[in-house]
């Protein structure tokens, strides 16, 4: 019996290994590619409103840096005085929230690099719609990286 379950383990292993390697991982070419995620929305006028960009820079088919910003609908970008209102701290709940989500977006481009793919970065709570941004964003980026 105990020879019968090494044997099957063998074959499930060599199964496996046989099918890991069908697909192969993608291969990206060396540079620095811009990516943009879609535009997001938010009926409510939140912080949800806006689109992210991305820049990554891959090295020996590596991802060597990245860095990611969001901007508002119109263009302005989402930095120390997103979630003011004229300028002011209009409620500091709002803008704590604004800021936590845009402190999210240097986490996003250091998960990336250290993980070295995009499954590896997590979503941080309070900053969902960013990492949403972020996945577009890279997945543009990436897409231009192994077109080459």
């Amino acid at each position: 019996m105990k020879g019968k379950s090494i044997a099957l383990f063998c074959v499930l292993s060599l199964a496996l290994l046989a099918l890991s390697g069908c697909g192969g991982a993608a291969s990206y070419a060396d540079g620095t590619y811009e990516g943009k995620s879609e535009m997001y929305e938010d009926n409510e006028g939140g912080d949800g409103d806006g689109y992210g960009e991305v820049s990554l820079t891959i090295s020996g088919g590596v991802i060597t840096d990245c860095s990611f910003s969001t901007f508002q609908l119109n263009g302005d970008p989402k930095d120390a005085e997103y979630g003011k209102e004229g300028g002011v701290i209009a409620n500091q709940d709002y803008y704590n929230k604004a800021q936590r989500a845009v402190q999210a977006c240097d986490q996003y481009a250091q998960e990336l690099v250290e993980a070295g793919e995009l499954k590896g970065v997590d979503a941080i709570s309070g900053a969902t719609i960013n990492y949403n941004q972020f996945q577009d964003a890279v997945k543009d980026a990436l897409r231009q990286a192994a077109e080459g």
